[in-house]
């Protein structure tokens, strides 16, 4: 379980993220969703230790994260892939993969080495099998589509066996086929993980569709939470965010 409690951090007088607490079940499946500026990176941000928060408790399964380094947060479980994807566009798919899990263990320096530590390769294979990117293992990062770059991100996450996934705008800047088609995966490895999953997105027919909770961040606060029906009908999410059209609907 990831608990979020009182939860601020302030860029000189602008609160990013003011007073937030939340909580993420075991196993869970959660959207974020808000404006722009309403906190949604920074809260991620938190979370990994990219910021250290002014004040508040980041627990996961009962350890404080808050004051761990990114690479002890990491660790301890907690993966994200990003809005753009960080590859290393030279190496191929498999490459990428035994790197990263070569790195996580403190084997870097063998990082291309022929014979990868025990099971590593078959963690990898599996991995890229979910994702759908075994067949083009043997292709640079840099030569693959955007959105096949994006599930090399995270490919990359899922190789240090998180716990907790954040996934930041795991759809943007793709085209509506392969948005569905990037979710549809995105679901896909949360039910056959069976870890807790997180993702950041701002179209609301995926939001709706696919999250069983959503949370919703408003100038750095927890405006609401609830299901998608819930938050489609709750009339401060209206106001702030979805607008009346999306009201009218749920009416």
């Amino acid at each position: 379980m990831l608990e979020i409690k009182n939860l601020v951090k302030a860029f000189g007088g602008l609160r990013a993220t003011d007073d937030v607490s939340m909580t993420f079940e075991t196993g869970s499946l959660t959207a974020i969703i808000g404006p722009n500026g309403a906190g949604k990176s920074t809260f991620f941000n938190l979370i990994t230790g990219a910021l250290t928060p002014n004040s508040g408790s980041i627990v996961l399964d009962r350890e404080e994260l808050v004051g761990l380094s990114q690479m002890q947060i990491v660790r301890r479980g907690i993966g994200r892939a990003f809005q753009i994807a960080s590859i290393f566009p030279s190496l191929t798919v498999e490459e990428t993969l035994l790197g990263a899990a070569a790195a996580d263990s403190g084997q870097s320096g063998s990082l291309l080495g022929r014979f990868p530590a025990e099971g590593t390769r078959g963690e990898a294979e599996r991995v890229a099998r979910m994702l759908g990117l075994w067949s083009k293992r043997n292709v640079p990062a840099s030569n693959l589509s955007h959105g096949d770059q994006k599930l090399l991100d995270i490919a990359l996450a899922l190789m240090l066996r998180p716990k907790v996934l954040l996934l930041d705008e795991p759809t943007a800047g793709m085209g509506p086929e392969e948005r569905w088609q990037m979710i549809e995966k995105v679901r896909q490895l949360w039910e056959l993980e069976k870890i807790t999953v997180v993702f950041i997105e701002h179209d609301m027919d995926i939001v709706f569709k696919v999250a069983p909770s959503i949370r919703v961040l408003c100038y750095g606060r927890l405006l609401a939470q609830g299901t998608p029906d819930e938050i489609r009908s709750n009339p401060a999410v209206i106001e702030a965010y979805l607008g009346t059209a999306h009201g009218e609907e749920a009416a």
